[in-house]
């Protein structure tokens, strides 16, 4: 017989995933952006004028994926995309003011969730840490 639900990890982070996504969904929803886009955000926001397929890595995610929420920001003013003068195949995504706005507004994302979990920022921290370990270890035989 497998453990109760309550007893395996995957479960645990799948759940706290949907909680996660349930309590940011208001924000992103008042910002006029979904949960993807605000990643598109966060990860331009290392690394502005990423490729397609960079953000994609970035977000462990397929090209296919990231397109669509990239195309709808554009629409929306958050973001340019250009194609890249040594190879056209590529398509470099900028921040405008209007989307490097947006990602600073969207900070209030993360101060509700250590605000709502009860845990200090060095709590929030190690469980980060630990889960991307997990992730880590997960995927080196990819």
């Amino acid at each position: 017989m497998p453990l109760p639900l309550d007893n395996q990890l995957c479960f645990s982070l799948y759940a706290t995933s949907i909680a996660i996504n349930r309590t940011y969904k208001p924000m992103l929803d008042a910002m006029g952006i979904t949960y993807p886009q605000y990643l598109v955000l966060n990860a331009l926001g290392e690394d502005d004028g990423m490729t397609i397929g960079g953000i994609a890595e970035r977000l462990s995610l397929e090209s296919s994926t990231v397109t669509p929420p990239v195309k709808r920001m554009e629409q929306a003013g958050l973001v340019a995309r250009r194609r890249s003068k040594e190879d056209e195949r590529q398509v470099h995504v900028w921040l405008t003011d209007a989307g490097k706005a947006l990602l600073q507004q969207s900070n209030c994302l993360g101060e509700t969730l250590l605000a709502r979990s009860g845990l200090s920022m060095e709590g929030i921290g190690a469980l980060n840490e630990d889960v991307k370990r997990l992730r880590a270890a997960l995927t080196s035989e990819e």
